[in-house]
């Protein structure tokens, strides 16, 4: 034990650039002795874990585990990805890579565990398409003066894309829940959980045109009070269902794919911020999920999403 420990500490250490792949290698080696003799795995599972394990020590080129990221390893995640394997071999390194973790922490090298929060590619492989920029701007233009009710339309595409909202957190929000000097929006989440989500300058005069043309006209279709921002053509609360067929008619006249919905918009919202370089646990928290996982699926999506530019464009993809 005391010989392992060595070893690895001079991996936290740090070592010289020629020394690094053979300390890189050793506490790779000690990990899979580890694998065999304490967890009792089978020696083709441990034969898997050194091939995933040697990948993983290549990659890291030297570095120290205790100072990679999560979005460290999403790069990681992302360059199997680069070598086209399989998604079966991807899922297995990613679960290497988490033990391995889990092991430097039992050793007392490491005391967090970012590959924790990595997803397997087959959480992430379910994420619908998420739109380009290019394609929001043609999606939010897609409402024209000529629709009836246009201006309830384009305030309801532009709250969905400013805020990634749900398409229930959307239909339930309440004209008191707006607050325009703090250029925020009170949501309400699953569980009635409550959080307060930024809202940008376009969605606000969209909400403010709104409230000033339409609305009342709706509102006046229907003798009940009601506090919902946004209402059906009957006066009532929109409901899903209405919302649903608003963004895929919107989606047809702008010539975007059909797979398109108001999740869509969600996610494009959480990948741009990402890619705009936006912390992961700010966008966990304006998306209002409970577990850092389920955003950590975005990284993985804007990965996906630059790689096919690079192939698509560079002239040695």
């Amino acid at each position: 034990m005391a010989k392992r420990i060595t070893k690895l500490q001079q991996l936290q250490a740090g070592q010289p650039e020629s020394a690094a792949p053979s300390a890189g290698q050793a506490v790779c080696d000690e990990f899979l002795v580890y694998l065999k003799r304490e967890c009792h795995l089978a020696d083709n599972t441990v034969a898997a874990y050194g091939r995933d394990m040697k990948r993983f020590v290549g990659w890291m080129d030297g570095r120290r585990p205790a100072t990679l990221t999560i979005s460290d390893l999403s790069d990681f995640v992302a360059s199997l990805h680069g070598e086209g394997l399989a998604p079966t071999s991807i899922s297995r390194a990613i679960v290497a890579v988490r033990t391995f973790f889990k092991y430097l922490q039992l050793e007392g090298i490491a005391v967090d565990n970012p590959a924790e929060l990595l997803a397997t590619r087959k959480a992430w492989q379910r994420m619908p398409g998420v739109l380009s920029p290019t394609e929001v701007d043609l999606f939010l233009s897609a409402v024209k003066k000529s629709d009836t009710f246009w201006q309830r339309d384009r305030a309801l595409l532009e709250v969905l894309y400013a805020t990634g909202c749900r398409a229930t957190e959307v239909c339930t929000l309440r004209i008191r829940d707006l607050a325009f000097d703090d250029r925020t929006l009170r949501c309400h989440g699953k569980g009635d959980k409550q959080r307060l989500v930024p809202i940008g300058g376009r969605a606000i005069q969209a909400i403010q045109l709104y409230l000033e043309e339409s609305r009342q006209i709706l509102s006046d279709r229907n003798p009940g009070q009601v506090d919902e921002l946004f209402l059906s053509r009957g006066g009532k609360p929109l409901d899903r269902i209405q919302l649903w067929r608003l963004v895929k008619r919107y989606a047809k006249r702008a010539g975007i794919a059909d797979e398109i919905s108001p999740h869509s918009l969600r996610h494009s919202f959480a990948t741009h911020l990402l890619a705009g370089g936006a912390d992961l646990r700010q966008v966990q928290e304006m998306l209002g999920h409970a577990s850092i996982q389920t955003t950590q699926i975005y990284t993985h999506v804007e990965h996906s999403r630059l790689q096919k530019i690079h192939r698509d464009f560079h002239p040695r993809a």
